[in-house]
């Protein structure tokens, strides 16, 4: 008897950059199943919306087996569970990264003893890239073309031109 392993890769996604889908990607090639879930974010100022950065995620994993795109509210351990998944996937640039993401990492098997996070080192090509400094950047009038897919590209543009 085989079962399916779930993943869950969660996020803001405000964009989703080219950093976010290099390691969805990956993810895609270790498990059965990635969920990316995306966050309400009710304690962020968010540029784009739910509904919007939810798009955009559909629009970048809609090519990818065994992906889907789901929004979250709440716990990420209440989600993860609910899911069915027996990972989270979380995606680590740098030393920063690592140990902001090692601490959630152990509060969430704190939480959910029966979950493992499997950390993804971000490949180098991508490791300076934040949605973050993307927003700013584009914001300011900068390229950004280099640092998100197209159709991310094109929902940032028309973005800044309702402002």
């Amino acid at each position: 008897m085989s079962r399916s392993v779930i993943a869950v890769y969660s996020g803001t996604f405000d964009p989703l950059t080219l950093g976010h889908e290099d390691v969805v990607r990956r993810a895609a090639q270790l498990f059965d199943q990635v969920v990316i879930a995306v966050a309400v974010a009710h304690h962020k100022k968010t540029m784009f919306s739910l509904d919007e950065r939810l798009a955009m995620a559909q629009a970048v994993a809609g090519s990818l087996p065994g992906v889907k795109v789901l929004p979250f509210t709440g716990l990420l351990r209440d989600f993860v569970v609910a899911q069915g998944a027996r990972a989270i996937v979380r995606g680590i640039r740098s030393v920063t990264d690592y140990d902001y993401e090692t601490q959630m990492a152990g509060m969430n098997r704190y939480l959910a003893p029966e979950v493992d996070t499997v950390f993804l080192n971000t490949s180098a090509s991508y490791q300076h890239i934040s949605s973050t400094l993307v927003r700013e950047i584009a914001t300011l009038g900068g390229d950004v073309s280099g640092l998100v897919s197209s159709p991310v590209l094109q929902a940032l543009k028309d973005k800044l031109a309702t402002k």
